[in-house]
């Protein structure tokens, strides 16, 4: 059992065609032929990062050419102690051990955190879906679902799998978590002719939600070969090379310790000539080389780093190893698309135009003509602050000890948002009784209600 087809020619075949091609019907599968997928196939999960180890996580920040430097410095130190008790060189490397521990742990925290970010992208996919499964809806876990499976998308839910639509009523998807566009995508189940992959109309994909509508999709790809596997598959790509910063840090310990050696040894040869004792030039010549060493380089590296890291944390940008850092700081030129993902990829209301009028919405006021007040005060407007709380589909989603978080097309997300922050939401909306959707034609969505014993 194996599956010839590719992206390019699946969304120009009919629904028979996909059906025959997958080798399934809209009824589904069985569970017998859902479990043998299964078994081919592989169960629908994104590979994990490897298994980020504390230990070997917290070694390796000792282990590169720097701190193998230091630690020679250390262990050159506590030699010359123990061949000279009492010339202080035991606290010095006492002092460089220090050293190295300090940039140990500092540096292991900030990657950690780091790693711990990578992984929350692993926990993007819904854990359940409903599926047909010989004509009965069946809520089944996301790791089950195989080529073939047909989804059943309703509003709100997230697509656990790339599929192929076969049915669809007013279907809108947020795909801005794959192409960056916040605005929402209308779906379609007839065939269409060749476009790009991420904007073809009767495909959607893993890990993008249902805004509105409902329908059924027949799945073509699970786990790592859908689109959401592919960007999963980036964080867990092979070891890129020495960053410039690493680089020169290389060259320049070469340097120190070449230049260290060669001093320490003239110095050696120095003493011995002016009959110092072998043991005392031998003493002399390792104080000279550890004095050579920059142990305050190491600490001073990590330290710029991790402020830069901070402050790339604080703009919504993950930097995963602190040389990172150095090597954004070295870009002469990023090639870029303009999507969303250069804004914050979210809507607000800054005013309205009304009456032949504008009025501008400030943080908790509106100004209207020079004047300013609040929505509350603003009664002649009434009708318009009623549309913004009852016409719209977006849902709020309360979490325990914060604000409702709201979801749904952005347009809507962002007039109840503003609903909610100009206090227009302190009492449950009028019961809705019908709706008359969005469509290209009327531009425009109404709902009707209940409200004092009559429709409104």
């Amino acid at each position: 059992m194996n599956f010839h087809f590719t992206y390019h020619d699946i969304h120009q075949l009919s629904v028979e065609d996909v059906l025959k091609r997958l080798e399934t019907s809209t009824d589904g599968l069985s569970s017998d032929e859902a479990q043998r997928r299964l078994t081919h196939y592989g169960p629908n999960v994104l590979i994990e990062p490897g298994h980020y180890s504390l230990i070997r996580g917290f070694l390796h920040q000792f282990t590169h050419f720097l701190a193998i430097l230091l630690w020679v410095a250390a262990a050159l130190a506590f030699t010359a102690e123990f061949m000279k008790p009492g010339e202080g060189m035991a606290t010095l490397g006492w002092a460089i051990l220090g050293v190295i521990l300090i940039n140990a742990i500092f540096a292991f925290f900030q990657e950690y955190k780091a790693e711990r970010a990578v992984h929350a992208l692993h926990r993007l996919l819904p854990a359940r879906a409903w599926v047909l499964r010989s004509n009965q809806p069946t809520d089944v876990s996301r790791s089950e679902i195989v080529p073939g499976d047909v989804l059943l998308l309703e509003e709100g839910e997230q697509i656990s799998a790339d599929a192929r639509l076969i049915e669809a009523t007013d279907i809108r998807v947020d795909v801005s978590s794959l192409t960056g566009e916040s605005q929402p995508k209308r779906r379609t189940a007839e065939p269409v002719a060749d476009g790009h992959l991420l904007d073809i109309p009767n495909l959607v994909f893993a890990g993008t939600p249902v805004l509105s509508g409902r329908g059924r999709a027949v799945v073509f790809a699970t786990g790592m070969q859908t689109e959401f596997g592919k960007i999963a598959r980036l964080s867990i790509g092979g070891e890129t090379g020495l960053s410039p910063l690493q680089k020169e840090i290389v060259k320049v310990t070469h340097v120190v310790a070449l230049l260290s050696l060669a001093m320490g040894g003239i110095f050696f040869t120095i003493g011995i000539s002016m009959g110092l004792g072998f043991w005392i030039s031998t003493i002399f010549g390792i104080g000279i080389i550890v004095a050579n060493v920059p142990e305050g380089l190491l600490p001073t590296v990590t330290l710029a780093l991790a402020l830069g890291s901070q402050r790339m944390a604080k703009r919504q940008a993950l930097i995963k190893q602190l040389t990172s850092v150095e090597t954004l700081g070295c870009t002469t030129v990023i090639c870029t698309d303009k999507t969303g993902t250069l804004t914050e990829n979210r809507m607000r209301v800054a005013r309205f135009y009304m009456d032949h009028l504008e009025i501008e919405v400030q943080e908790s006021c509106l100004v209207i003509a020079g004047r300013v007040t609040s929505v509350i005060e603003a009664e002649e407007y009434a009708p318009l602050f009623d549309a913004i709380i009852h016409c719209h589909n977006a849902k709020r989603v309360r979490k325990t000890g914060s604000r409702p978080i709201v979801t749904g097309d952005p347009t809507e997300v962002a007039l109840v948002e503003f609903a909610l922050g100009h206090g227009l939401l302190h009492h449950d909306p009028l019961p809705r009784m019908g709706e008359l959707p969005f469509d290209a034609d009327r531009k425009r969505m109404a709902t009707l209600h209940w409200r004092g014993g009559q429709l409104v």
